[in-house]
């Protein structure tokens, strides 16, 4: 299971350089009609802060899809986990406490801040719709929201 995890998330972070001509570098998928495109691939988070070491107790990987309405903020939260996203449809904007923020469109990919209070808000008039993968430890919780 820990090798499925590292998997997932490797996948999300192998670097766009050559995006489909060697995603899987010689497997022969592309002879079929394959096409693979990387879309992230870093050992750091949006805020450019390094992605914490994986746990050591039991893996467990979360798959979410996830719709927050057109103009709705998100509540002060934060990952205890590693997490990804890609965006399927809108416009995502995250925030830090300190000001920092930064803006995904759809098809856009972001390796999520871990441990970081932040929030998020669907700008625009379309609904963000989303995929994210957490991949954490068995039981743990995906996202706490500020007290």
């Amino acid at each position: 299971m820990k090798r499925l995890a590292l998997t997932i998330v490797f996948l999300l972070t192998i670097p766009l350089e050559s995006q489909i001509s060697r995603a899987h570098d010689g497997h022969g998928a592309d002879s079929l009609g394959v096409k693979i495109e990387r879309l992230a691939n870093s050992t750091r988070q949006w805020d450019g802060a390094r992605l914490p070491n994986y746990p050591q107790g039991q893996p467990e990987i979360k798959v979410l899809r996830i719709k927050i309405p057109a103009g709705v903020t998100l509540p002060w939260h934060y990952h205890p986990v590693i997490n990804a996203a890609v965006i399927l449809d809108g416009t995502l904007e995250l925030y830090l406490q300190n000001g920092t923020k930064k803006r995904y469109e759809s098809g856009d990919a972001l390796i999520e801040v871990v441990n970081t209070l932040h929030s998020g808000k669907a700008v625009g008039d379309k609904h963000v719709n989303l995929i994210v993968f957490y991949a954490g430890e068995k039981g743990e919780q995906t996202t706490i929201l500020k007290k």
